[in-house]
């Protein structure tokens, strides 16, 4: 066993641990080692938007987890892919940049979370951006993470939008400005028609500063505490283990899934999770692993009466096409994402923020996955052509856990979503439902809309409703929430990331939030990944 140390010592490579990483690297006067379980993003096709479908339904770059059995989804186990590569999930993600809306960050902050206001978190999601085409207050064009607009071209996404208008909801160009709620088109993390992930920003550009050392295929088993405070980490990396001691501070960013089971692992925690188990109880967290939180969603499938999906630019000889002139000029439909245009809405009145959000998608799911036409037989208008929508709550108020399934660190954790456990998540549902419903039904869709094919026309009560989401309901992929920020009995980290009662060890990924924020997730991830930097950057 060989022990070495750094200044600091960062415990994943996703989205706010290359971050943390570029971040603190910067002082050229400590040193900064950057653990990651996976390996490098070197396949070509990472970088095309269009094969992000492959890549989540591969085991290519992936922990590929599953859930527990869930109960109230007729006890079906939803599949999670979570990243296991430089970069993690924002390398096999669908690129949607989303920060969520002032609502979300301001009450963090009302909570006691002082740092965390929608003015605080701008600034952080500014200093990162490098946006392309926007120049405004609400945009940086000065940071390492690409974003742009929306690029693809195909005319269903303006009719979905011209839909959203003509059944009242307002139309909106950028998400991410003044206001969130209405019908428009996404801004992605895409840079000349690339995925731009989190390693291509942050981490490669400096990886050869001489006080960051990368480290790739190393499985952190556990946190050394000793005194109250992390001294260091165990590694495991192919048949040797480790010792790596650090002289400031141990910064967890693992992911909802792996951060609080790093922690069980060490000895923080429940103890009637850790008990069972023989593990050691080295510090009692009863929160660690509880406040899970997803989006959950469901799709909605329509034939189309014209020909105009991305059925059509599917075939297989068209798509190998596509493949080399987007490997090779970053142009053409592979350099586009499928979902590109989507909306956030109110399901009732009176409310301060969207609580539904849609995406949209010209085409149905089974093109989204990459299901190649046969080229030599003749295709049909349909049902081969049709166009999705995904709809599901932003706000949910079901909670779920992660726990261990045994106290080997190469088992994967049980993950508990809770999905539609709260009656006002499926609530939330149902109005989504109907809205999609009210939405084509406009006259923008009459030259396009076929036979509704999920749920089906024949699927209208509330407990029909009910009984089909039950089937069919699944994950938008945005767990959160699992080493809450707070000051409370179950909060795992304050507002400084720092974890309660431990020295020199801080949390930062997405399982700090405490309330999940309305959107896709890896926007607030990044900024998370500037929130604790700029702490300890300034001593806090």
């Amino acid at each position: 066993m060989k022990v070495t140390g750094h200044d600091y010592i960062i415990i994943g490579a996703g989205s706010a641990g290359c971050v943390v990483a570029n971040r603190l690297s910067r002082d050229p006067h400590c040193s900064v080692l950057l653990i990651e379980a996976g390996g490098h993003d070197r396949n070509p096709l990472v970088r095309l938007p269009m094969m992000m479908g492959k890549l989540f339904n591969s085991g290519l770059y992936n922990w590929s987890y599953h859930t527990e059995p869930v109960e109230s989804l007729n006890g079906r186990s939803l599949y999670w892919p979570r990243g296991k590569v430089l970069g993690g999930s924002s390398t096999i993600n669908g690129m949607i940049y989303v920060r969520g809306n002032r609502h979300d960050y301001d009450r963090w902050a009302q909570s006691g979370l002082s740092g965390w206001s929608y003015e605080d978190v701008l600034t952080s999601f500014t200093r990162s951006e490098m946006h392309r085409e926007r120049r405004d207050m609400f945009h940086g064009q000065e940071g390492e993470l690409a974003v742009c607009r929306a690029r693809g071209s195909n005319p269903l996404f303006d009719v979905f939008v011209e839909a959203g208008k003509q059944a009242g909801y307002p139309a909106n160009d950028d998400f991410n400005g003044a206001e969130q709620e209405g019908f428009g088109r996404f801004d992605f993390t895409i840079r000349n028609g690339k995925r731009w992930s989190a390693a291509s920003a942050f981490l490669k550009p400096v990886r050869k500063r001489s006080n960051l050392t990368i480290m790739t295929g190393g499985h952190v088993s556990r946190i050394m505490i000793a005194g109250g405070k992390a001294t260091g980490v165990e590694v495991v990396r192919g048949h040797h283990t480790d010792i790596i001691n650090s002289g400031q501070e141990v910064i967890i960013c693992a992911g909802t899934v792996n951060s609080p089971q790093l922690l069980m692992l060490s000895g923080v925690g429940p103890a009637e999770v850790l008990q069972p188990h023989g593990i050691e109880i080295v510090h009692e967290m009863a929160g660690v692993g509880r406040n899970l939180q997803d989006h959950v969603d469901c799709v909605l499938a329509y034939e189309c009466t014209q020909p105009i999906t991305l059925y059509r630019d599917l075939r297989a000889d068209r798509l190998a096409w596509s493949i080399i002139k987007g490997l090779v000029a970053g142009q053409g439909m592979a350099t586009t994402f499928p979902y590109e245009a989507g909306s956030f809405v109110k399901s009732r009145q009176g409310l301060v923020g969207s609580d539904i959000q849609m995406h949209f998608m010209p085409a149905l799911e089974k093109t989204a996955n990459l299901h190649f036409p046969n080229p030599f037989r003749k295709q049909s208008p349909a049902p081969d052509h049709g166009f999705s929508i995904r709809v599901g709550p932003v706000n949910p108020a079901s909670r779920g856990s992660i726990t261990l399934r045994s106290a080997d660190p190469a088992d994967p954790p049980a993950i508990h979503p809770g999905y539609l456990v709260s009656n006002s998540d499926r609530d939330a549902m149902i109005a989504g439902i109907r809205i999609v419903r009210e939405v084509v039904r406009q006259p923008a869709f009459d030259r396009y809309r076929g036979k509704e094919l999920q749920p089906g026309p024949d699927i209208q009560s509330e407990d029909q409703l009910i009984t089909w989401l039950r089937q069919s309901a699944m994950t938008t992929f945005h767990p959160v929430g699992t080493c809450r920020m707070g000051s409370d009995r179950l909060s795992v980290v304050d507002e400084r990331l720092r974890v309660h009662g431990l020295g020199c060890l801080r949390v930062a990924d997405a399982s700090v939030m405490p309330v999940i924020t309305s959107g896709n997730t890896n926007a607030p991830a990044i900024m998370i990944g500037e929130q604790l930097a700029a702490f300890i950057t300034d001593g806090q």
